[in-house]
């Protein structure tokens, strides 16, 4: 029985852009396994009743479900170990990696992008994200987003960290990506499948961490539905 992952998606079941279903989804491409993307929306909770989740992704393998990203790449790298690991020794290099990612680049980029995710939903699903998202920030979603350009050189100098740590080598993971990677591209994949506010500057070293990215498993992220963010 082939592998599900089920991904948020809008009205286009093609165009993925969850960060964290991105991270699940290179995990599954760097490993060489193949599997079947399930669409789902926002206000689809009741579809993963069977998984006692109301978030995606969801990894069904055969009568196993897995939720939550971290807990996707710890069951495929001991479901298939015979397959490149993703998680290489101790996981708390990881488990900084995605505190980092998640409160400084990802919190950053919301701020940048957010107000392009309405126009990709249905009439139900906006009004989903109108409501919660803006709950959340205390504001209307063009209010957080206004004058995202001029704030576009602040969020690039936040990403230095990242600078550093992939000097002289190609990827997070050394000569090869591993989960590290995976944790960071799902971020810029979710600005590039949303939003053509680019996140990177051209002569950026991140931009050219981002292309091998993107060529990894015969492109398959180069193919997604994407903006160009």
């Amino acid at each position: 029985m082939a592998i599900k992952l089920y991904e948020l998606c809008g009205t286009e079941a093609e165009r993925v852009f969850s960060p964290f279903c991105w991270r699940s989804r290179m995990a599954l491409a760097l490993k060489g396994l193949e599997f079947e993307s399930v669409p789902w929306r926002f206000t689809e909770t009741d579809r993963l009743a069977f998984a006692q989740h109301d978030k995606v992704p969801v990894l069904v393998d055969g009568d196993r479900a897995v939720t939550e990203s971290w807990d996707i790449a710890q069951y495929l790298d001991a479901a298939y170990a015979q397959t490149v690991p993703l998680l290489r020794g101790n996981p708390a290099p990881y488990v900084f990696v995605a505190a980092w990612n998640d409160t400084v680049l990802q919190a950053g980029m919301v701020r940048l992008i957010v107000s392009d995710i309405p126009p990709l939903l249905d009439a139900k699903d906006r009004a989903y994200f109108f409501e919660s998202r803006e709950k959340r920030f205390g504001t209307t979603l063009a209010e957080v987003t206004a004058d995202r350009e001029a704030r576009l050189p602040a969020f690039r100098a936040s990403l230095q960290p990242l600078r550093h740590a992939l000097r002289g080598r190609d990827f997070l993971g050394g000569d090869a990506p591993d989960y590290a990677d995976c944790i960071v591209f799902g971020s810029f994949m979710w600005a590039r499948s949303v939003s053509a506010l680019p996140m990177l500057a051209g002569d950026d070293a991140l931009h050219g961490w981002r292309e091998r990215m993107l060529d990894l498993a015969g492109g398959v992220a180069r193919r997604a539905p994407h903006f160009g963010g």
